[in-house]
């Protein structure tokens, strides 16, 4: 799997890095089961400090996509359907567009329960 980052990018590098294994899941390049890099490892190939990587992974732990294992690192969880990740996904892109176009989250939050209403 191909982790890449934009040192230049406003997302944050662990953003980056977590999206990029949400991505991963979408499209089927990573499956359930398997082993994500470590996080010394990864952190060297990318040039970021190990911290950032370990963020990036503990927020896909905290979305359930990814499961921390003492001493056997990151594993795609078995039982997270690949439609999280790229609901996960769209919902970041949902609120990085809301920002720039100066939207709040109670306007935000309002728009998508009016498209829940309109696609009963």
């Amino acid at each position: 799997m191909l982790i890449t980052i934009d040192p230049a990018a406003r997302t944050s590098l662990a953003e980056q890095i977590a999206a990029c294994v949400r991505r991963g899941l979408a499209d089927g390049t990573l499956r359930r089961g398997e082993r994500l890099p470590g996080a010394r490892a990864l952190a060297a190939t990318l040039g970021v400090n190990m911290h950032t990587v370990l963020r990036a992974y503990q927020q896909l732990n905290d979305e359930r996509l990814i499961e921390l294992r003492p001493r056997r690192g990151a594993v795609v969880t078995t039982s997270t359907p690949t439609s999280r990740a790229v609901l996960i996904e769209a919902c970041r892109r949902v609120v990085q567009l809301s920002r720039a176009h100066g939207l709040t989250q109670p306007e935000t939050l309002a728009l998508v329960e009016q498209q829940f209403r309109a696609h009963r």
